[in-house]
This record gives structure tokens, sequence and C-alpha cells, in this order.
């Protein structure tokens, strides 16, 4: 499976930077009896539906003119941005959410908590510092990346 994930990956390079993206995750994965192509892509102010059609029918076209086939079994092709609350996953996907309102879960506890959510605003190889209220008060937290055990975008609502 990594080599299709690794084959795919580079089929879809060229193809996403005609169209002002990147790739944020690629995954191949076996659901009930049928396989799933799941290619996440981004740009800058975000993908659109059409961005999304695009790239999926010009890497249908890719994938069905390579040889020999990456993936010889049937599979389903899902193109598609990674959404609003997308987990971060790479040092790249934490370097872009710098600034950004985040969502984190540890694995135990910091200063008496087990997740918070918080503006990302310092971003260490080691740690990483969250702006958040707590109550009426702006607070801040540092938090060691090895306590981390999930992190994604989050839905800051008080500014809706």
């Amino acid at each position: 499976m990594s080599s299709v994930v690794e084959t795919v990956t580079e089929l879809a390079k060229p193809i996403l930077a005609k169209h002002g993206c990147y790739l944020y995750d690629l995954e191949f994965v076996k659901e009930g009896k049928s396989w799933y192509l799941r290619v996440y892509v981004d740009k800058d102010g975000g993908v659109t539906l059409e961005d999304c059609a695009d790239i999926s029918d010009e890497l249908s076209e890719a994938l069905d003119n390579t040889e020999p086939d990456p993936i010889p079994q049937a599979y389903f092709l899902e193109v598609s941005s990674p959404g609003a609350e997308r987990p971060l996953k790479k040092e790249a996907d934490y370097e872009r959410a710098v600034n950004d309102y985040i969502h984190v879960s540890l694995y135990q506890q910091v200063e008496g908590k087990k997740a918070y959510e918080g503006t990302l605003v310092d971003l260490k190889p080691d740690e990483l510092t969250l702006e958040y209220m707590d109550k009426t008060r702006r607070r801040q937290v540092k938090i060691d990346r090895k306590v981390i055990a999930q992190a994604r975008l989050a839905i800051d609502f008080s500014k809706i």
C-alpha cells in the first residue's frame, strides 16, 4: 500500500501545482469490500468544488495512463479539502497553523487540563504555546509536543 501512496503522490504533484494546490494528505484504504483512494488538497484561500473536480479528472486520467497500473484492483477516487477542522499531522501543518485557532488533546494533564483550545502563538521543535481564554482572562500555556495526542484546526465560535 505504501507504494500506491508514493506513486500517486508523485503523479499528483504536478497536477496540484498546476492548480496552485498542495497535497495535504493521501490515503489508500479498504472499507468493507471497497478500496478508496482519498486525496486531500488545499491552497491559500481554500479549495473550491471546481478545484477538486478538475484535479480528480486529471489525476484519474494520469492513473489510467500509468503503466504498470499502480492500483490494479477496483477503487473509488475521492478528491476533497481536508475540512475546516483538519488534523495537524505533519510539521508543515503546524507551521501553517501558527496564529490559527486550534484544539489540542493531550495524553496527560498540563496545568490541570487534558485539552486546550486557543490560538497557536509560538511553535518550537519540542513545544508549542497556546493563548486561550480562562473564563474572562487571556492566558498562555506551553505544551511539550510529546504529550500531544491529537491536534486539529478548530472554529472559534466567539468570533462568529
